[in-house]
């Protein structure tokens, strides 16, 4: 099919609309990355994003939506902590899991009982949720295992001949997927996958525990309640590997590297290695290293590297997200130098 891509202004909105109302599936901006959405209550709209992206049936979507009306006609329960966090943290890059409605298929959830809800901070997207009057499930508008979209080029290239719109937005500001909680009770919250709402952000409205999933790997047979958990998510063709050393150990280990491979390394601002080593921008801070990680990513694919290395990031604030991603990019392959 042919692939069209729109930028993200009013005019184009009906464009968006009508597909989806007609249960096709149409490639989004948000503010962590691009999403491709579709019905999130229309089974054979959904099952269109799982063909699109390669994506296992077994990994739950998540549902965008436009209002607190919305999630109370989706989800079955909605505890009172998850309301002062929504009025804190929506829209923005936020899901919150609740018991589901019999609305929702079992084909959205991944076959679970629980429904993940977020609303976007995105003025285009919001809009276009709210014209709709449905949920939009969206998963990162990527083939299934490639880092996700930060930009519209990135959706074109994965999804070009596969779904029949684009609408472009722009860069995505956060550069990471969502975070993803699950309420234990009214006191207590559990991190599934970290984002752009922190741990340290959510203790101010409760007790945060980090699931173990979010640094080591899952088994395979475990049903999880995320997506981004289980599988090998995040990479490029490349071979990527963590590297945890200080600038000089990387140097030496680097070095020491067949010189026949075309070799990237990520690492903190402007840090540049020399020799035949590809030094790809990254970040100094958490923060932009999020919002680089992927599109650095698939720059290496541009670059035809043979192996990447990444520097981990610090495991707090924004870098626990990042070092959640790194992980599964990199098949859990820590380098201790």
């Amino acid at each position: 099919m042919n692939t069209l891509v729109l930028s993200a202004e009013d005019k184009n909105k009906e464009s968006a609309y009508e597909l989806l109302k007609n249960g096709e599936i149409v490639a989004i901006p948000t503010e962590t990355v691009y999403g491709l959405a579709a019905n999130g209550l229309n089974v054979s709209a959904v099952k269109k994003i799982f063909e699109a992206k390669g994506r296992p049936q077994d990994n739950p979507l998540i549902l965008h939506i436009s209002s607190i009306d919305m999630l109370k006609e989706i989800a079955a329960y909605i505890p009172p902590i998850a309301l002062r966090l929504a009025d804190t943290f929506w829209p923005g890059p936020l899901t919150m899991i609740f018991p589901k409605r019999a609305v929702i298929p079992s084909e959205t959830c991944g076959g679970l009982d629980t429904v993940a809800v977020r609303m976007p901070n995105n003025r285009f997207t919001l809009s276009l949720i709210e014209k709709c009057g449905f949920p939009l499930a969206a998963p990162s508008a990527n083939t299934s295992g490639l880092p996700s979209p930060t930009a519209a080029k990135h959706v074109y290239e994965d999804m070009k001949g596969k779904i029949p719109l684009i609408i472009d937005g722009g860069e995505c500001k956060f550069g990471v997927e969502s975070t993803v909680i699950t309420f234990e009770n009214d006191e207590r919250l559990r991190i599934l996958r970290p984002g752009g709402v922190t741990a340290e952000m959510l203790r101010e409205y409760a007790n945060v525990v980090i699931d173990d999933g979010v640094l080591m790997k899952i088994d395979p047979d475990i049903k999880v309640l995320s997506p981004g958990m289980k599988y090998k998510h995040y990479s490029p063709k490349a071979d990527v590997f963590i590297l945890n050393g200080s600038t000089e150990n990387i140097i030496a280990f680097l070095s020491d590297r067949d010189s026949s491979l075309k070799i990237a390394y990520l690492g903190y601002g402007n840090e540049s290695l020399g020799g035949n080593i590809i030094t790809v921008p990254y970040g100094e801070t958490s923060e932009e290293q999020a919002e680089h990680l992927f599109s650095g990513l698939r720059m290496c694919d541009e670059l035809e590297c043979d192996e990447v290395y990444v520097r981990m990031p610090e495991k707090k604030g924004m870098g626990l997200a990042v070092y959640n991603r790194l992980l599964r990019s990199a098949g859990f392959r820590v380098i201790e130098l």
